[in-house]
């Protein structure tokens, strides 16, 4: 990750500290927290509309480089496009997993 998404993203935990009391209160946040979008017999999950869309754009551009240059997230990418899973859903979960890694490594008061 650059310095700018990174500043994008401690912006983002700095100006809500009472709000990150756990990963997925961040996930929240950051608006990569899936929501249930299911109907009939398809069980589906979206990413949440709220949170901050600064620190949301800054997962994807993230996501976005992992695709391109990460052979592990391509071979993630690959195999869940075999299981069925559309890149759109696939692009969601691999936001979740990052908003995960971030929150690990964001300072604590």
């Amino acid at each position: 990750m650059g310095p700018l998404v990174a500043a994008t993203l401690l912006v983002t935990a700095g100006d809500n500290p009472e709000r990150l009391v756990s990963e997925a209160a961040f996930a929240h946040l950051c608006g990569v927290a899936p929501v249930s979008a299911s109907s009939g017999k398809v069980t589906r999950h979206r990413l949440d509309r709220g949170g901050d869309r600064h620190a949301n754009s800054a997962l994807w551009r993230i996501v976005l480089v992992r695709m391109s240059y990460d052979p592990r997230t391509r071979d993630y990418l690959e195999r869940r496009t075999k299981e069925g899973r559309s890149q759109r859903e696939v692009m969601r979960c691999l936001k979740r997993y990052v908003a995960r890694e971030v929150y690990h490594h964001l300072p604590r008061a």
